[in-house]
């Protein structure tokens, strides 16, 4: 119950592994065009469905061992089916399944003390609406998106900018056609399973000091959260049609055009809301918890280097593109980085 009513707190974490870097500047050649089943080119607007691979595997090594890394990557097409060969049968001759870099927030079983305080912990404070805390501009391009959106949901004009911006952007992706992608990473997991692959999961773990009081904080605190419903509201103006382009790019693996990703000013502006508020005060932990998962995720991967002849893992693809992220830092390290062919 405590974790589900923290998306305004936790979003920079479920955003934050898309990387907070620019990925790196596409090649200058023409990527490839993706096609339908019976080879017709697809219309940028119009979405990939049936089966499809996603994108191949980057390879990185040391003499003999090697991880192999699969990049997800979110949102896709609502109705398209993973399944890739390759994947399932490297798998197969694997030995360990790393888990991705993550972050989880938490209160223990002292979460439960906070229910009755969590009541209302979406609403602004001082029962202020979205027109007393936005700028009159941004409300204004707010508006016919609520019309749209939330036709039949008045109660959003109550609630802070950022659990207003998270709904707002999983209601447009839902009807642009595209889901969170999730499934991918999930069949994944029930292929390792299935060939009784050892798990490792390094999510980093932050818990709540004192739930009861964080939450009772949270609902009269103020955050500079505005910018998160702006900058929301400018990626559906400017962004639906290039997220259907590039989901498609990632079903049939079409690198090139994946180079091109870059939704960073949404993710930026509410992680910034999140520091701002008295969870990211009163615990600084938070400030840094990115940087803490993905060092423990490369500590993590060098160890299964060393252990194991293959090991697979699972990387949101702008972080193995980030020239700061953590196949960049391997590479670094000195091991072999070779991308799909």
């Amino acid at each position: 119950m405590f974790k589900r009513v923290l998306p305004a707190l936790t979003l920079c974490f479920l955003s934050a592994y898309a990387s907070a870097q620019e990925a790196p500047a596409a090649p200058q050649t023409a990527p490839a065009v993706p096609t339908l089943e019976d080879g017709e080119p697809v219309p940028q607007t119009v979405l990939v469905s049936g089966s499809r691979p996603g994108p191949g595997l980057w390879k990185v090594s040391k003499g003999e061992h090697v991880l192999w890394v699969f990049g997800t990557y979110s949102p896709l097409p609502a109705q398209m089916e993973w399944r890739s060969s390759k994947v399932e049968k490297i798998i197969a001759t694997s030995q360990e399944y790393l888990k991705p870099p993550g972050v989880s927030i938490g209160g223990g079983w002292s979460a439960v003390t906070a229910l009755p305080f969590l009541i209302g912990i979406k609403k602004n404070p001082d029962g202020a609406e979205l027109k007393d805390v936005l700028p009159p501009e941004v409300y204004a391009r707010w508006q016919p998106l609520r019309e749209k959106y939330f036709s039949n949901d008045s109660g959003v004009e109550r609630e802070r900018p950022t659990f207003a911006a998270g709904e707002l952007y999983s209601r447009a992706l839902r009807q642009a056609g595209l889901s969170k992608g999730n499934e991918v990473q999930i069949k994944i997991g029930k292929l390792a399973e299935k060939h009784k692959l050892k798990f490792t999961d390094v999510t980093y773990h932050v818990a709540i000091k004192d739930p009861g009081k964080a939450a009772r904080e949270f609902k009269k605190s103020p955050m500079d959260d505005a910018p998160c419903l702006m900058k929301t509201i400018e990626s559906l103006d400017t962004d639906v049609d290039v997220m259907r382009a590039h989901a498609n790019a990632w079903a049939v693996g079409d690198l090139d055009e994946i180079r091109k990703l870059n939704f960073d000013d949404r993710a930026n502006a509410c992680i910034h809301a999140l520091s701002t508020g008295s969870l990211g005060k009163n615990q600084p932990e938070l400030k840094t918890a990115r940087e803490t998962a993905l060092a423990r995720w490369v500590e993590a991967a060098e160890k299964a280097l060393a252990t194991n002849a293959s090991t697979f893992t699972v990387v949101p693809i702008k972080e193995i593109l980030n020239p700061r992220g953590v196949i960049a830092t391997l590479q670094g390290k000195g091991y072999t980085v070779e991308p799909p062919k």
